[in-house]
């Protein structure tokens, strides 16, 4: 069985789009026929330009391959082009041609795909959601009213989630860590004793930022916070900078999460080398793909760091992060996204279910991926916009110029 063909799908999820203003799915063929779905994370190029860095990916390294031969095929992408080191663009293009071969061998062996990767360590995962607006709730107001966003964590708990994540600190920006301003911090306290209130002891609070505090900025924050005991404080810096990340771990006494812009065990390992996180959330569509993210899990038991998928992406995405969740002894949690164009997408093959989602039992990555469905809503665009967009600047919210992880991005001018 060989590597033969490869289509690349783009497709634009319908308003609200949470997950993304285009997920870059992967349909790879066998020479036998047999096929396999991948999703791959990448926002660094757009669409039109990615998709052919993923046809140069694949027929470079992949086509003619064994599926199989997945290490041998990492490797070929990783160090081709005298690189041999971390690359988001060409690891987001791997990754999700990665994951549609173990999709494929799964299949073919009729077999999840996490029986492939060591077998079943975890019978559920348990999950957690981003708070989105609710149906009464005015879409462009809610990212900065505490009030709505308590709203939300009932409904996201009355529902089984036992972890919700909310981001109210402000906007990211192109210019890296800023201080945060009195005004933010007086939010983001407000929207943790709201939400905390809402869900008492039955939720855990995980607060999310998107790197967007200096190293003295997100130490005055983090403290700040303390007193609602959050699981997480997520990427308070950004991430290029993993031992200004350790100075802030070492100063606050809520865990430091980070990874969604990390890809490789190379970056990672660095990440626990310095003591910047005990929790990592690798995204599957550019960390690399399952294996080498299994390999990212096998470090961060050795430094008893545990792990939390991450997700702002499709749905094969997420079926990749179940499986690897399944499969390894340090899962914590996995982010998941419920909307009825994600469960549409795999015909409803796997869910939540009362905060939790059971390990799929279906051959491959145990979806049945609707392609007529993902065709149907291509991504058509004028090129400009990136799957997430940052800011010049940090502004206020008055103005209405902010982009939370959750909120459909707005454009830089």
């Amino acid at each position: 069985m060989k590597l033969q063909d490869l289509e690349v799908i783009v497709t634009a999820p319908p308003a609200p789009g949470w997950g993304g203003r285009y997920w870059i799915f992967v349909k790879v063929t066998t020479d036998t026929g047999v096929t396999g779905i991948g999703e791959c994370y990448a926002s660094s190029l757009g669409p039109t330009t990615m998709t052919h860095v993923i046809h140069d990916v694949f027929e470079r390294h992949m086509q003619g391959q064994s599926p199989e031969d997945i290490e041998l095929m990492f490797r070929r992408a990783y160090s081709s082009g005298f690189t041999q080191r971390p690359d988001l663009t060409v690891m987001g293009a791997f990754s999700g041609l990665e994951i549609a071969c173990w999709d494929i061998l799964g299949k073919d062996r009729d077999r999840p795909v996490w029986a492939l990767l060591g077998g079943k360590m975890n019978e559920r995962i348990r999950a957690y959601s981003y708070l989105y607006p609710l149906e009464h709730h005015d879409v462009n107001n809610f990212w900065g009213n505490a009030d709505q966003n308590a709203d939300s964590a009932r409904a996201a708990l009355a529902k089984g989630y036992t972890a919700i994540k909310f981001d109210p600190a402000g906007p990211y920006t192109l210019r890296g860590g800023h201080m945060p301003a009195m005004s933010d911090i007086h939010q983001s306290i407000a929207f943790c004793s709201a939400i905390r209130e809402a869900v008492g002891d039955k939720a855990d609070l995980l607060f999310g930022t998107h790197g967007q505090f200096s190293t003295a900025g997100a130490i005055r924050l983090g403290t700040a916070l303390e007193r609602f005991s959050p699981l997480w404080f997520e990427e308070p810096i950004p991430p290029d900078n993993i031992a200004e990340m350790a100075t802030v771990a070492r100063a606050v006494t809520t865990p430091i999460a980070t990874g969604e812009r990390l890809t490789t065990k190379a970056e990672f390992a660095e990440v626990l080398r310095q003591g910047a996180a005990t929790i990592l959330q690798p995204a599957l569509g550019r960390s690399g793909g399952i294996w080498e993210t299994k390999k990212i899990a096998a470090i961060a038991e050795v430094y008893n760091a545990q792990m939390a998928p991450h997700l702002y992406a499709g749905p094969v995405e997420w079926a990749a992060n179940i499986h690897l969740s399944v499969s390894i002894p340090n899962t914590l949690i996995a982010e998941t996204i419920e909307t009825p164009f994600h469960d549409a997408l795999i015909k409803s093959s796997i869910q939540v279910d009362n905060g939790f989602i059971t390990a799929p039992s279906a051959p491959g990555l145990g979806i049945e991926f609707d392609e007529a469905l993902a065709r149907a809503h291509p991504y058509e665009d004028d090129g400009k916009h990136l799957h997430l967009q940052m800011q010049e600047a940090p502004c206020d919210y008055q103005n209405g110029n902010l982009f939370l992880g959750g909120a459909p991005p707005k454009p830089v001018n």
